[in-house]
């Protein structure tokens, strides 16, 4: 039988993969990409698109494909032997590629076509490329001096070991974690379906009571809704030193590992001629500067701060009149919230909750899709890494356009968070059109046992949220009309507006029109009833400002870590955090709280100096959502197939074939105004 992961004429054979395959594959797809750069070094190479670029895509993309799904295995199935062989294969894929970029024969050839007669001839997408590839050589270190370059590679091969043991650690510390309680009366207010999960986690393991993780569906419901003050704060202490100093195993510890990248972050900016690392970042985004960055980040904390500011008030109020709390502490905030909630709206998330089984909100979220682009999402079938994982295919007037994973559940061995990932990316073949394949990946709650049946599971409305953004970011990649591989779907496009159509699509989540169609009671059967829905929609911005605040923390930190921070200095990583909180934040967690310990974004997930993208793609998205509002105001349905046409032509179906700001004003017609974002977040008076 031949290698699963050197076939390439479709699906990947998820079936089939073992470890065993994985260094033998990458050994074997690494030697076909350095005979065909070897190929392509020759002066007589034609220098041209078929000659010279598809040679080299084609090779390219076979190892990316094949490595991409090694990668996802190792996020979402984690074992001994496969993270092994993950970690062995690492440094060979990472020393190809920064061989590549730095391999100044073909940088040279890439410049001359740059500069040739025939490059004004080609399509806009292939000079996008082409500038693309040229400005990556230079940050990949093709111009450093010989002498530099064994160094610069040797940064890329430890940044990329150390982003893996950060992530690591952090799944190692999440997984050890487990609390076993006997006591029922210990679980006070906790919801039934958590008591469930609880229960059933607990039997698994032939024990009896109740077994609660650091995963956050375990988590958050005693955060949100257990009476016992020293359960929460149990919890809480666990979740927030996973992998630190004042973790359980401190191999765990990431606090080499935050200063190692950081370090190593600089070095690279130093040999390639930047001050600083975020200057590095910067550079294929949107935003011009680390200063640009940092102001509109403040900016926005200081709209911000007067409504979290007041939503802190009413907070501490609430729970010394009502909840006996004189001194509200992080493991009561989300617990005193749910009250305050529940008692100013009339309503908790629980009861939203057990209207959003996931049957309905699959079928209500791709009945929306259907409508807005002129699509179809059918259920497919695939090898699969897991008996959850579903399969779906996506066509438009009865052609295959496109086909998505969705695996929604948390559980062991399985990375934490929500996230999308390509899988195969279209682009035209000779033998046709390839059509994309996405992965989309959460860590919602599982369905659980009841009454002797499996019943479906139940999401609470923010999990809903997550779930339209993420198919966000599958839209992008399946919708694509690009031919060329490396500007199709989200490829090429601006780090800092890739999150767009992700954030455009979590505001249907707050239409009657969408809602009306995806809810059903989980006993009764019947929709989420308008007054609800009402409740629901004037508790829409409970608490923005806190919330946008703490976005704002982790984006200045972030880019402060990036920007100014000497990570050879008397300053730690912790004290820079605290600094930004001490000017912009009105509630401080404890001093134990690590949260940069874990925070896989920006040392483990291609954020670094780019957590801000999350806020300026929102500008961008509540923009392009105002335009829909607009047309609803001249008569039109809140779902408009002409402006979901119009979005899809001009920004998700260009994928990075032009600039990001380019397509945001075909489509709007002008450039972002803040206005809406804050409008959205219910921020606007302080604007004024």
């Amino acid at each position: 039988m031949p290698n699963p992961l050197l076939v390439f004429d479709g699906l990947p054979q998820f079936d089939a993969i073992t470890p065993e395959h994985i260094t033998p594959a990458m050994d074997e797809l690494l030697a076909r990409c350095r005979a065909v750069v070897v190929e392509q070094e020759k002066p007589e190479t034609g220098i041209d698109w078929d000659h010279f670029i598809v040679p080299l895509e084609d090779a390219t993309e076979a190892l990316s494909r094949s490595w991409g799904i090694v990668r996802h295995m190792n996020a979402v199935v984690d074992t001994p032997a496969l993270r092994a062989a993950y970690n062995e294969n690492l440094p060979k894929i990472t020393e190809f590629w920064t061989s590549l970029s730095q391999n100044l024969a073909i940088f040279d050839k890439y410049r001359q076509l740059r500069e040739s007669a025939g490059f004004e001839k080609l399509s806009p997408a292939r000079k996008k490329i082409i500038e693309n590839a040229l400005r990556d050589f230079r940050l990949g270190g093709a111009e450093l001096p010989e002498d530099k370059k064994p160094r610069f590679a040797e940064i890329q091969e430890k940044m990329a070991a150390i982003s893996t043991r950060f992530s690591e650690n952090v799944l190692d510390a999440t997984n050890d974690f487990s609390l076993y309680i006997e006591d029922e009366k210990t679980l006070s207010g906790l919801p039934e379906d958590a008591m469930h999960a609880a229960a059933s986690a607990a039997q698994r393991e032939g024990k009896t009571g109740y077994k609660f993780t650091l995963h956050f569906p375990s988590y958050y419901p005693i955060m949100q809704f257990a009476n016992n003050r020293e359960l929460r704060e149990t919890l809480y202490r666990a979740y927030v030193t996973r992998a630190s100093e004042l973790g359980v195993n401190p191999e765990w510890n990431n606090s080499d590992n935050i200063l190692e990248l950081l370090r190593l972050r600089r070095e690279e900016a130093t040999l390639l001629g930047y001050g600083n690392y975020a200057e590095v970042s910067l550079v294929p985004k949107m935003a011009q500067s680390p200063h640009e960055v940092i102001a509109f980040l403040e900016d926005l904390a200081v709209q911000a701060k007067p409504f979290a500011t007041q939503d802190m008030e009413a907070l501490r109020t609430f729970a010394q009149e009502t909840l006996g709390i004189d001194d509200v502490s992080a493991w009561d905030m989300a617990y005193v919230s749910e009250k305050l909630r529940e008692k100013r709206y009339a309503f908790s998330e629980q009861e939203v909750k057990q209207y959003f089984p996931e049957p309905r909100v699959t079928e209500g979220l791709f009945k929306l899709i259907q409508t807005l682009f002129g699509v179809t999402v059918l259920p497919d079938t695939a090898p699969v890494w897991h008996k959850d994982v579903k399969f779906f295919r996506v066509e438009k007037d009865g052609r295959l356009i496109g086909q998505f994973y969705l695996d929604l559940y948390a559980r062991p061995g399985k990375r934490g968070g929500a996230w999308m990932d390509d899988a195969i990316s279209r682009r035209r073949t000779k033998a046709g059109i390839q059509t994309p394949v996405t992965y989309l990946t959460c860590n919602f709650t599982e369905p659980a046992e009841k009454d002797g049946k499996i019943q479906p599971a139940c999401f609470t409305h923010s999990e809903v949220i997550t779930l339209f953004h993420e198919f966000g970011h599958g839209l992008h990649h399946l919708l694509t009309k690009m031919e060329e591989l490396s500007v199709s779907g989200i490829a090429g496009v601006e780090w800092d507006a890739v999150e767009l159509p992700s954030q455009f699509m979590e505001n249907f989540c707050w239409e009657w029109d969408v809602l009306s169609h995806m809810t059903a009671h989980e006993t009764t059967g019947q929709p989420l009833p308008r007054d609800l829905f009402d409740k629901m929609t004037a508790a829409k911005n409970f608490q923005s400002g806190l919330q946008m605040l703490r976005q704002i923390e982790f984006s200045l930190a972030d880019m402060h870590l990036h920007y100014d921070f000497d990570p050879d200095g008397k300053k730690t990583v912790q004290e820079v955090l605290d600094e930004i909180r001490a000017r912009f934040a009105v509630v401080l967690p404890p001093e134990f709280n690590r949260f940069l310990h874990s925070f896989n974004h920006i040392f483990a997930g291609g954020y670094a100096a780019g957590y801000y993208s999350y806020k300026w793609a929102e500008v961008l998205s509540a923009d392009v959502y105002s335009a829909f509002e607009e047309a609803q105001s001249d008569g039109t349905n809140m779902i408009s197939p002409a402006m979901g046409s119009r979005l899809l032509e001009e920004i998700l179906s260009v994928g990075g074939s032009r600039g990001a700001m380019e397509s945001f004003e075909a489509f709007r017609g002008r450039k972002p105004s803040i206005d809406a974002l804050l409008r959205h977040n219910g921020l606007i008076n302080s604007a004024r």
